[in-house]
C-alpha cells in the first residue's frame, strides 16, 4: 500500500520505529507518554511500536516514575545486549579493534602495532599484514567477550585516505600516503569469510569517524557547523555543516602551505602534513639536531620531544633547561597548524574546531593556545571571532567509537532491523537526524 506522499506503509512503520529508537537512545529512559510529544507520534502508534520492539528484545523496561495524580509510568530503554558492533581504527601507528554493545560500552579490545620491517615504508602498511590484523583482532575480541559473530550488527572501520565505492568491490581505499592504491578492502574482508554474509562492513575515512563521534557524543554536541581535526602521523579533518551532513572528510593535510616546500609522503611538495604531522615533526626535530630515542615508535618519540621542550620539575622543584631545538620546532609547528586552521576558518566558518588523534591530544594541552593565536592572526577577523578551538573530549578511542557508530546508525535507520531483513533496501539518511539531534 502506498500513501499520498509516495511512501509505503512499510516505510512509515520503519520511520516510526526509527523515531522511537532514536529518542530512547539519546534521551532514554522515557515513558510511553513522553515518547509521543518527542517523536510526534500518536499514543496508539507509540504503543504499537514499543510493543514490537519489546517483543523483539530491542527495548526493555527500566523502572518507573510517578505521574501527576495517576499510576506510575513505566520507563523504557534500549537493551544494551540486544546487539553488538565492532569498531576498528586502521591508524598510522597501530590497528585498534574494539567490541561494543548497543550502549557503546567497550567489551573487549585488541591493538596491533604497525611496524616497519624494512627500509621501504610501505612494508608497514602491507595490505596483507593489515588484513591479518583485522581478521585476527575481530575474532579475538568476539572470543574474549563470548559473543557469536551472528550477533554483530556490523563492523565499522576507519581508514587513512579517500574511500570510494564500487558496485563490485564495495568500499575501495585510496590511501596515497600509506601506499594503498585502490585497495578493495571490503571485498577482501568478505573473501576472508571471517563473518557471516549478513554482517555488513562499513568503511570510511578515519577523520570522518572521529568527527561523527565527537559531534554526536563529545565536544561537538550543540554545534551545527564544526571541523574535527585528526592529528596523528599525518593530519586530516572532517567538516560538518548544514549542507555537509553527516560530515565530509577533507584532505586538509595536503593543502599547500609552502610553494616548493618539504616533500610530503604523498609525493607533493609543501603540504601541511609535511610540516605538522607527527612523523614530519619528529623528522624536523632530528634534522635540526634533536635526538629522538632510537628505535622508539612515533608516540614514544613524540612524548620524549615534549619532555625535552617542556621538562618537568626535578625532585628539588627546579625546572631543567628546555631543549631549545625541540621547543623551536614545536613553536614553528604551532604556527603551521594555526595557518592551516585559518584556512578551515576562512573556507567553512565553523562554530568550533576540535582537535583529536593521538598526537593532537598529546600536543594540544601544551601549545593549543599558541595555535589559537596564530589561527586568529592568519584568518579573516569576522569568522575568527566566531570560532572556538578546543580539544576533543572522547580521547584516543574516538575513531573506533565513530567507526562503531556506522553500523549502529544503519541498524537504527532500518527501524532496528538487521541488514538481511530487507536486503534490497538502502537505509535512509538517519545520520542527518543524528546531526540534528546533536545540535539540540
Amino acid at each position: 500500500m502506498t500513501v499520498r506522499s509516495g511512501r509505503t506503509v512499510r516505510d512509515l512503520r520503519r520511520e516510526n520505529r526509527t523515531a522511537v529508537l532514536q529518542r530512547l537512545y539519546f534521551d532514554g529512559p522515557l515513558s510511553r507518554f513522553s515518547l509521543g510529544p518527542v517523536t510526534g507520534l500518536s499514543s496508539g502508534s507509540v504503543s504499537n511500536v514499543v510493543a514490537e520492539l519489546v517483543a523483539e528484545g530491542l527495548v526493555e523496561e527500566a523502572g518507573s516514575v510517578d505521574s501527576a495524580g495517576g499510576r506510575p509510568r513505566t520507563l523504557l530503554r534500549i537493551r544494551p545486549d540486544s546487539g553488538y558492533m565492532v569498531g576498528v581504527d586502521v591508524g598510522e601507528t597501530r590497528v585498534r579493534i574494539e567490541l561494543f554493545d548497543l550502549a557503546l560500552t567497550e567489551l573487549a579490545r585488541v591493538e596491533r602495532p604497525l611496524e616497519t620491517q624494512g627500509e621501504r615504508r610501505v612494508d608497514r602498511y602491507d595490505v596483507g599484514v593489515v588484513l591479518g590484523h583485522l581478521r585476527e583482532g575481530i575474532a579475538e575480541v568476539l572470543e574474549r567477550a563470548g559473543i557469536a559473530a551472528e550477533r554483530l550488527l556490523g563492523v565499522g572501520i576507519g581508514v587513512p585516505g579517500i574511500v570510494a565505492r564500487s558496485e563490485d568491490d564495495g568500499a575501495v581505499v585510496h590511501g596515497q600516503t600509506i601506499g594503498w592504491d585502490a585497495v578493495p578492502l571490503e571485498r577482501l574482508l568478505r573473501e576472508s569469510r571471517l563473518l557471516p554474509d549478513n554482517v555488513p562492513y562499513s568503511i570510511d575515512n578515519g577523520a570522518k569517524t572521529l568527527g561523527q563521534a565527537e559531534m554526536w557524543f563529545g565536544a561537538g554536541r550543540g554545534a551545527r557547523n564544526a571541523v574535527v581535526v585528526l592529528f596523528g602521523s599525518g593530519v586530516g579533518a572532517c567538516v560538518v555543516a548544514d549542507d555537509m551532513k553527516p560530515g565530509r572528510a577533507v584532505e586538509w593535510g595536503h593543502l599547500t602551505v609552502r610553494v616548493r616546500g618539504r616533500r610530503c609522503r604523498c609525493g607533493a611538495q609543501g603540504c601541511l602534513e609535511a610540516y605538522a604531522g607527527a612523523e614530519a615533526l619528529l623528522q624536523r626535530w632530528a634534522e635540526a639536531g634533536g635526538r629522538p630515542p632510537e628505535g622508539a615508535d612515533e608516540e614514544t618519540a613524540l612524548t620524549a620531544m615534549l619532555a625535552a621542550a617542556y621538562p618537568p620539575p626535578g625532585p628539588d622543584g627546579a625546572v631543567p633547561e628546555a631543549d631549545g631545538t625541540a621547543l623551536a620546532v614545536l613553536e614553528e609547528t604551532a604556527e603551521y597548524l594555526g595557518a592551516g586552521f585559518s584556512d578551515l576558518i576562512n573556507l567553512f566558518q565553523p562554530e568550533r574546531i576540535l582537535v583529536g588523534g593521538w598526537a593532537g591530544l598529546q600536543l594540544g594541552a601544551r601549545f593549543l593556545d599558541s595555535v589559537r593565536a596564530h589561527a586568529t592572526s592568519y584568518a579573516l577577523s569576522y569568522p575568527a571571532a566566531h570560532v572556538r578551538i578546543d580539544l576533543g573530549t572522547l580521547g584516543p578511542d574516538a575513531v573506533t567509537v565513530g567507526a562503531a557508530i556506522l553500523p549502529l546508525a544503519d541498524f537504527f535507520a532500518r527501524g532496528g532491523r538487521r541488514a538481511e531483513a530487507n536486503p534490497e533496501e538502502q537505509p535512509p539518511a538517519w545520520h542527518t537526524t543524528l546531526q540534528e539531534r546533536a545540535a539540540q
